[in-house]
């Protein structure tokens, strides 16, 4: 019984922007978990790539081109995903940018493409997709997160309001629409072990020593170490779980980490 609880066999899952990195990973998970994937990027290579990275694992996987913050091309490819693969039962609204530019220096333009993207998409996506959800009597949206949901942190302004946002958005999307059994939670990610970070995953790296130094469980955390999560908050194991952000972060949220002076 445990077991069939988080089976996602004959489930659609839109994972926006699961081109590659944490996106994908997550998307691996809930594909080996037996649901259907469905990816969108605005590059149709990238697409292919990503399909083809999903059929070499055996999962069962299709793309879309579209541009998440335009509410026209979200309608249409939304009806082109029900109609060609099946409806979508699990959504997770992973797209987003940064732009690291301190507040002071920062263009309203450059603030403003953020928000786009990492908020004002979420809200796009979801609500058209919960309109097809309503109708047949649930389903489940996770919004991706971040640490920078809790945290400020220097030369991420845009990010952090967005991420802030997308938090009480999770939540007031869970107000408006459990009573139609959609289940609406959020996946708040640590920092992990991805190609953007390789660089500075080194011994000696002053950041690489400090994240690992910050979060308790002592390392950086590995994409699969995100699947966990994803498949919960897309399966029958969380149909009561509503409004909450699940930080996958080893710990560094726990607390306000080492004195200078401790081992």
């Amino acid at each position: 019984m445990s077991i069939n609880l988080f089976d996602l066999t004959g489930k659609t899952a839109l994972i926006t922007g699961g081109v590659h990195g944490l996106g994908m990973a997550m998307a691996k998970g809930l594909g080996h978990a037996g649901a259907k994937i469905v990816v969108n990027d605005l590059s149709q290579e990238a697409i292919n790539n990503a399909i083809t990275e999903y059929k070499s694992v055996g999962i069962d996987a299709y793309g879309y081109v579209f541009n998440v913050t335009d509410e026209t091309a979200v309608i249409e490819n939304i009806a082109k995903i029900e109609a060609e693969v099946g409806p979508i039962d699990i959504l997770v609204n992973n797209a987003g940018i940064i732009k690291r530019t301190p507040i002071i220096d920062m263009e309203v333009v450059d603030f403003e493409a953020v928000i786009k993207v990492d908020l004002i998409s979420p809200f796009i996506v979801s609500k058209n997709v919960a309109k097809g959800m309503i109708k047949r009597g649930g389903g489940k949206i996770i919004n991706i997160c971040s640490m920078m949901s809790e945290l400020g942190r220097d030369s991420v302004s845009a990010y952090a309001a967005a991420k802030g946002g997308s938090k009480m958005l999770t939540k007031n999307m869970a107000t408006e629409w459990a009573k139609f059994n959609i289940q609406t939670n959020g996946i708040g990610p640590g920092y992990f072990a991805t190609s953007q970070t390789a660089p500075i995953r080194v011994n000696g790296h002053p950041f690489n020593e400090f994240i690992i130094s910050r979060t308790p469980a002592g390392r950086w955390g590995n994409p699969e170490d995100l699947q966990g999560a994803a498949i919960f908050l897309s399966s029958r194991a969380s149909d009561f779980v509503n409004g909450h952000i699940v930080y996958v972060d080893g710990g560094i949220l726990a607390t306000i980490g080492k004195p200078s002076n401790e081992e």
